[in-house]
């Protein structure tokens, strides 16, 4: 991380609430990836991809002088956008602007966020998968016999723009509370979440959460709702979780139960194999994915490998429904 000189937030927080601030600091931190994948089925129309990644990521803070911290975070990332939002686009609609946001928070209030760009409610924050949404792999992929897998089916509430996210200082042995606020235009719906982490038995996590999945019709809307487990011993990690997400159209209702299990091999190389079944209503079949991913981490830097295998991807037992697909990449922090 290249650290910039301090500089005082003082004309900042002015601008954000009426108190002065003491000197604060900001920094910037960098990440790149390069990766490749490969894909093989019946009928599959892609072949080999090759991709890569770039983000800068700028973040400030100070205390108050009434003992609150703001903190602010704002990320730079080349093709997020696409020139939506009011960013402006190249000539190949590329827009440079990603995530950005306020904080502010104590420890003994907790931190309350707004997020301009990139929000979050309490389910999306903990909707991916034990197994690491190994579906999304294989997401938008198609072939002639116009395969439409689980990842083309919207199974996160993520907030969006504009919305609030709060998480409470311990409560009690392990309990925090966590709260989100999405709101809306005047024809549409606010959402609201509402979920708890609990970290109070050595090696366990437990999360839960329920919000609302806000869309632009109400036949889009619904809920969303997740409970997942972790426990790790030794050099083992065993994960769980379970997803439901109900809307008012039932044929986009979604059910996903998925496992993990981690094991450290040291501490720069673990492996992991997981497993996601997926249910949708008005289907009898059930999508299944199977995944097998390494990662070796030395300094900042991180290889990824893996090779994914998805089963009933459209819901019918079609041999275009199965893929194969295989990963291998490399990421850079600095």
């Amino acid at each position: 991380m290249n650290n910039f000189k301090k500089i005082g937030l003082t004309a900042l927080a002015a601008s954000l609430v009426s108190v002065s601030a003491n000197a604060g600091s900001m920094s910037v931190s960098g990440s790149a990836s390069m990766g490749t994948a490969g894909y093989s089925g019946e009928e599959i129309n892609s072949g080999n991809e090759f991709s890569m990644g770039n983000q800068l990521t700028f973040t400030g803070s100070g205390e108050l002088d009434n003992g609150l911290t703001v903190s602010l975070s704002f990320v730079l990332d080349q093709g997020d956008d696409n020139g939506t939002n009011g960013t402006s686009a190249d000539s190949n609609g590329n827009a440079p602007f990603d995530s950005h946001s306020v904080k502010i928070s104590s420890d003994a209030l907790g931190s309350l966020t707004f997020n301009g760009e990139g929000g979050t409610t309490t389910s999306n924050n903990i909707d991916g998968s034990a197994a690491g949404d190994i579906w999304d792999k294989f997401d938008g992929l198609t072939n002639a016999s116009g395969l439409t897998n689980a990842g083309s089916v919207t199974a996160t509430a993520s907030a969006g723009n504009n919305s609030f996210y709060y998480s409470s200082p311990e409560l009690m042995d392990g309990l925090t509370v966590q709260a989100s606020y999405e709101p809306k235009t005047a024809t549409e719906v606010s959402g609201t979440g509402i979920g708890l982490t609990y970290t109070g038995v050595e090696g366990l996590t437990v999360v839960y959460a329920k919000a609302d999945a806000t869309n632009s019709t109400a036949a889009l809307s619904g809920d969303s709702t997740v409970l997942g487990a972790s426990y790790a011993y030794g050099s083992f990690t065993v994960s769980y979780e379970t997803l439901e997400y109900d809307v008012d159209t039932a044929s986009r209702d979604l059910d996903m139960d998925s496992i993990a299990v981690t094991y450290t091999v040291s501490d720069e190389l673990s492996v992991t194999y997981g497993q996601e079944e997926i249910k949708r209503d008005g289907t009898s079949t059930e999508a299944e994915y199977t995944g097998l991913s390494a990662a070796y981490t030395a300094g900042g830097m991180t290889i990824t490998a893996g090779m994914y295998d998805a089963e009933n991807a459209a819901f019918d037992t079609g041999s275009h429904s199965d893929l194969e697909k295989w990963t291998l990449g490399a990421s850079f922090a600095f």
